[in-house]
């Protein structure tokens, strides 16, 4: 029979994902945040969130744009992570106005009341500009969006426009669902993929450097060939994780 003091170690280290005891405290210390929404830790252990901060570079003190943000699950880890003396940008397109259960909230509102570092953003995607230069901009799952008729938009022109957001030396992190290699463009509309090789070609086009990228999202048992709102994938998907250098 496993002691006691054995079943605690293997509980930790299945633990250990969600929390990466090598992220700096002040991601780290976000990710444990008591005042998180049970939903969201929940999502921890697929989502893997003290790796992707910590391999974001996220430090207190920093400006970071969440671009289409989603239910916010990154929005309010990145709050944590900035502190106080940091900001957040949830920005999301106003053609997503349509499909949202509850009207959005006014452009430049603070609408999380215990996170005061949070102003929402919104415009017509088309018309994307960040209020402030910022460290990072970041995007989760929905850079292939762009590429579907739901939100219409110039990718040229669009991408320079995250590069003109950011200071000299800033990061621009795109994580999405990985199509097969060789596919391009081909599957954001139907399977809601992206080939990586297609997202690296279109932003670095911007001027972006890159800058490396993170497998710790990789799903070797993910055929990349049904969509990701499958129930056999859904929240387990190959995704790729590409950072760029604003020079």
């Amino acid at each position: 029979m496993r002691s006691s003091f054995a079943i605690l170690v293997a509980l930790t280290a299945l633990a250990a994902p969600a929390f990466a005891a090598d992220a700096p405290k002040n991601i780290t210390e976000a990710v444990a945040n008591s005042a998180r929404p049970e939903t969201d830790v929940k999502r921890d252990a697929d989502r893997k969130p003290a790796q992707l901060l910590a391999f974001a570079g996220v430090k207190p003190g920093d400006k970071v744009l969440d671009l289409m943000t989603g239910g916010g699950y990154f929005t309010r880890l990145f709050a944590g992570a900035v502190g106080p003396t940091g900001a957040v940008y949830s920005y999301q397109p106003a053609e997503f106005g349509k499909f949202a259960k509850e009207p959005m909230p006014a452009n430049g509102s603070k609408p999380d009341p215990t996170r005061p570092n949070v102003t929402f953003v919104t415009t017509p995607i088309s018309e994307f500009k960040a209020p402030d230069k910022v460290d990072l901009v970041w995007t989760s799952q929905n850079y292939h969006d762009l590429h579907t008729k739901l939100l219409p938009v110039d990718i040229a022109k669009f991408n320079k426009s995250v590069f003109d957001a950011l200071k000299p030396g800033g990061t621009f992190i795109v994580l999405d669902h990985s199509a097969p290699a060789g596919t391009g463009l081909n599957d954001a509309e139907t399977l809601h993929r992206i080939d990586e090789a297609a997202v690296r070609k279109e932003v670095e086009a911007a001027g972006f450097k890159y800058d490396g990228s993170s497998d710790v999202l990789r799903n070797k048992d993910d055929s990349r060939t049904i969509k990701v709102f499958d129930p056999a994938i859904r929240g387990k998907t190959d995704q790729f994780i590409l950072k760029f250098k604003k020079p």
